[in-house]
């Protein structure tokens, strides 16, 4: 499936950061009653790995993408790992050349103008700004919009329940992610029944 099609599935794309192995298939589950279908995994925890085999086996309906994937050895591993698609905090030469000869899907990070330009030349027309709201936010994605017209945006880092809505209104967001759509206590105490309304919530906000 193409990465447009992937992102375009659910308005927020849950980060999802797990401690524990066991919190991978009910959390997916809370999520995915909820209304979105796409989740993003990352390895910033040690079972990230572990969950996004586990989720994308026991959910085929669901998008499970690998984040904060950095290095070619990662992009393998999450894609032998069924990962629908990865997600960088940035783009180096070598992850952007690993990515054309994989199938898996790459959603790079970008946060300048600079960066911006470089993805494009290296191929990607969907892009993560990174930290957004560091970066310059709904203002910085309203300046991009005119030399980079061809060009959609993830933006990650920052967004918040609040400001969501403003961010999916641009015309050049497909998407947006969110972290609060998990909170810690929620999550360590398996009330999924927050995690769920948090997500109905969430999937409302579809353009």
């Amino acid at each position: 499936m193409k990465l447009e099609q992937i992102l375009k599935a659910s308005p927020v794309v849950p980060i999802l950061a797990l401690e524990r192995l066991d919190q991978a298939l009910p959390l997916a589950e809370a999520l995915l009653e909820g209304g979105l279908s796409t989740l993003e995994v990352t390895l910033r925890t040690p079972p990230g790995l572990e969950a996004i085999r586990l989720i994308s086996r026991h959910f085929p309906g669901a998008h499970v993408g690998a984040g904060t994937v950095t290095n070619p050895e990662a992009l393998k591993a999450v894609e032998d790992a069924g990962a629908a698609f990865a997600v960088s905090p940035g783009l180096s030469p070598a992850l952007a050349a690993a990515s054309r000869e994989r199938s898996i899907p790459l959603l790079p990070g970008v946060m300048t103008p600079t960066e911006v330009m470089a993805a494009a030349d290296a191929g990607f027309q969907i892009l993560k700004l990174f930290p957004a709201e560091q970066a310059g936010g709904i203002g910085l994605l309203r300046a991009l919009a005119g030399p980079f017209r061809d060009l959609r945006f993830c933006p990650s880092g920052g967004v918040t329940p609040e400001n969501a809505p403003a961010y999916l209104s641009q015309p050049n967001v497909i998407c947006v992610g969110g972290s609060w759509l998990i909170p810690k206590a929620s999550l360590d105490a398996g009330d999924w029944k927050v995690i769920i309304d948090l997500a109905r919530r969430a999937t409302a906000l579809a353009h």
